[in-house]
């Protein structure tokens, strides 16, 4: 994989560089710009060489958000920052042509354009006719076939940014960990998570599946889930897994009454329920202090922990079993591999950042990259 490190020229040459730039938007303003902080290293790298420096990036999934503030975000923590309220066409070219060496130019949201999702090839033409040489350092979205992604590195001399680099290098480490070694993955949907749990049953002595996702596992052994999301159907892979005996299921859950989700007070009506227990009508939401002691006591002598994904509804203020984790993880002497919006949304929270080896920028790609040791974004680089 050729890095930017390996671009032979950069002085005044235009360089596209997508990056990710999808960060919360609060009242018109960033609420928190640790993507952006990310991101600085490969933009740096390339505007002190004397690049003209283009980035385009999306924000936001319906195509009508703005990358302004986000630019203006940007501009607070590097100098030379200028945004151009289009994406591609003529006057996106013009800009590009004015901008000085040294300078960076934020471009307009690239999924208000319908060819980004769709991979249109006239759509990646366009992008590439923005410059000469192409960076992928957008890490987060390297497993979707867009056109930013897998259809402008075919027209152009591409390479890899700082932060793709460290992202590959520190998540195929992860693949050969050292031992006793925990992984942990939450969220939902069994069918997104099949492959990278097989992968790491493989290597891991540990997998400990959590939050929604556990409840497919429960209504695949025939364990009441109540109203509990789960998948719309079980089939025979869920259970193959289910067999593995590295495989750690949770011990109790926090139920609700499904009546009174979404109602102020939700949480105090809330009551542990161990497995098999769940009423007709409840609705498992966390995990409950036996399964925190397990999650605990697993993580004490390992080496390597690796997690991705929320352990209980951490939207809907469920976090106890994810942020006792964190606190876990963090008291540990093991080198940990995080991702996952929300999970670094716990440990932030918890100003337990600095405490974790390497925080990963993608959720989806993360998963994507364990299960199948690379992603379409960087095998296109070469």
């Amino acid at each position: 994989m050729r890095t930017i490190r390996d671009i032979p020229v950069f002085e005044n040459i235009p360089i596209l560089v997508r990056t990710a730039m999808n960060v919360p938007i609060e009242n018109g303003k960033v609420a928190n710009d640790y993507r952006l902080r990310r991101a600085l290293p490969t933009i740096r790298f390339l505007a002190e060489r004397g690049a003209r420096v283009v980035l385009i990036s999306h924000i936001g999934e319906q195509g009508t958000e703005t990358l302004a503030p986000v630019a203006a975000a940007l501009g607070k923590l590097l100098p030379r920052v200028s945004f151009f309220g289009e994406t591609v066409g003529e006057r996106a070219r013009d800009a590009v042509r004015d901008l000085l060496s040294g300078h960076i130019l934020v471009l307009e949201n690239l999924r208000r354009q319908l060819g980004e999702k769709e991979n249109d090839p006239s759509f990646a033409r366009d992008l590439a006719a923005l410059g000469d040489v192409f960076v992928q350092d957008s890490f987060d979205t390297c497993h979707r076939m867009h056109a930013s992604i897998v259809g402008v590195p075919k027209l152009l001399p591409s390479y890899a940014g700082l932060l793709v680099e460290e992202e590959a290098r520190e998540l195929r480490e992860a693949l050969a960990p050292k031992h006793p070694s925990l992984a942990v993955i939450g969220g939902a949907k069994f069918s997104t998570k099949e492959k990278v749990l097989s992968a790491l049953l493989r290597t891991y002595d540990h997998v400990f599946v959590g939050g929604a996702l556990a409840d497919d596992f429960f209504k695949a052994a025939g364990h009441s889930v109540g109203k509990s999301l789960v998948s719309a159907s079980i089939d025979n892979s869920i259970k193959k897994i289910l067999c593995d005996p590295k495989l750690v299921l949770p011990l109790d859950s926090v139920v609700v009454p499904a009546s009174v989700l979404g109602t102020p007070g939700e949480r105090a009506r809330g009551r542990v329920a161990s497995v098999g227990q769940v009423r007709p009508d409840e609705v498992i939401l966390d995990h409950g202090p036996g399964t925190i002691a397990l999650l605990e006591n697993l993580t004490k002598p390992a080496k390597t922990v690796l997690w991705n994904g929320p352990l209980g509804n951490y939207e809907n203020g469920f976090v106890d079993a994810t942020d006792a984790f964190a606190r876990a993880v963090a008291r540990s002497d093991a080198r940990s591999v995080v991702g996952g919006g929300d999970t670094i949304a716990s440990i932030e929270s918890l100003g337990l950042l600095p405490r974790f080896s390497f925080v990963s920028t993608g959720g989806g790609a993360m998963l994507d990259f364990l299960a199948e040791g690379s992603l379409p974004g960087i095998r296109v680089l070469g």
